[in-house]
């Protein structure tokens, strides 16, 4: 991660990593989501969010867990726990 940080400081781009936040942010639409959803929720992750409320927002979920460790960064974090999530929501969305 501090690498990527480093890359974006070095060669002043630093705005353009946040940007798409930014944009999404000021555009953000609530459309209704009509495709399998796998959640995994990380207990060290930004939004920490409830499965009540996944269930809400995604009508569709096929999966969810709560991780034991991890944060916003899981896949650097916790690379073979996310390897195996993704795996796992896949196979619940077949």
């Amino acid at each position: 991660m501090l690498v990527n940080i480093t890359l974006y400081w070095l060669t002043g781009t630093p705005a353009s990593s946040a940007r798409i936040y930014w944009q999404s942010m000021r555009t953000f639409e609530d459309l209704p989501v009509r495709i399998p959803v796998g959640y995994s929720r990380f207990p060290r992750d930004i939004c920490r969010t409830s499965r009540r409320w996944v269930e809400e927002r995604y009508p569709t979920l096929a999966y969810y867990n709560e991780m034991p460790r991890g944060g916003h960064f899981a896949a650097w974090e916790q690379p073979q726990l996310f390897v195996e999530e993704v795996r796992r929501s896949f196979r619940a969305s077949l």
